[in-house]
């Protein structure tokens, strides 16, 4: 990847300096962005807890707190957390046009269509998580208690942590698309790897759902699918760029064969 040297003497490329005063302002833009956001996020923290509180309440949990603290903890921490989600985008948008002048066209698009579907993906993680996944896995966590009589008094703390923890890693997985591209397109994974494990992945994906859920099939079902898609997907973006790929190189070598022809011709070694 050739990025913009050193060279005085050219006036379209910049100077030294002046990559890093562009460094500079990208970060400044970063760090006005992610203390907005946490101050919006401090101004809704208290909404955001009690969102999250309800999912628990739900259920019949009950919720305490366990030092005078406690609560003033979770504002800030919801409001770092709002500010890095919020945050995001504009940091690795922020990266992509630093960089973007010494990437080549093909590697634009890429890096662009990677930063836009890895935000899209792990949103979709988050919301999954907390519109499906957790309800389950809380009702499943409750009822295991009930055999041995005791009722569920958590401490907000502890409950926001266990959440926060769910969230971070569905954004995680739902990137598998994204990462699975990567992989593919730097040959360390095959498409037809994916699909061989196709049935082995289905049957994990089945467990993992019978674990977090109420045992039955519909619960264990709307759990799986997402991720059965996920998975599905992944293989039809890898077979649609690991055909991109092949198309550019048979032009690239098709454009070297041309230009060796030209160099071999009687016009080519007149001067």
């Amino acid at each position: 990847m050739k990025r913009r040297t050193d060279n005085s003497e050219n006036g379209g490329e910049m100077t030294l300096s002046g990559h890093l005063t562009e460094l500079r302002n990208r970060i400044i833009v970063i760090i006005v962005v992610l203390v907005a956001a946490m101050l919006v996020g401090l101004h809704y923290a208290e909404v955001i807890i009690t969102a999250l509180l309800d999912i628990g309440r739900s259920k019949g949990y009950q919720f305490v707190y366990l030092a005078p603290q406690e609560m003033l903890i979770q504002y800030f921490s919801l409001s770092l957390i709002f500010a890095a989600l919020i945050g995001l985008p504009i940091i690795f948008y922020e990266a992509y046009a630093f960089m973007s002048p010494g990437l080549r066209h093909r590697e634009k698009i890429f890096m662009m269509l990677a930063i836009i579907f890895g935000i899209i993906f792990g949103f979709l993680g988050i919301l999954f998580a907390y519109k499906i996944l957790i309800p389950f896995m809380l009702y499943f966590l409750l009822d295991m208690s009930k055999g041995v009589n005791v009722s569920a008094a958590i401490s907000v703390g502890n409950y926001v942590s266990f959440l926060m923890t769910i969230f971070i890693i569905f954004a995680v997985l739902f990137e598998f698309p994204v990462v699975s591209v990567l992989l593919s397109q730097l040959g360390i994974i095959k498409v037809e790897w994916m699909r061989k494990a196709r049935k082995v992945m289905i049957v994990l994906i089945f467990l993992m759902a019978a674990i977090v859920t109420p045992p039955d099939i519909v619960s264990q079902v709307m759990v799986a699918l997402p991720m059965l898609l996920l998975y599905e997907f992944s293989i039809i973006l890898c077979t649609v760029f690991g055909i991109f790929k092949k198309n550019e190189k048979k032009t690239e070598d098709e454009e070297e064969d041309d230009t060796e022809d030209e160099d071999l011709s009687p016009e080519g070694t007149t001067n």
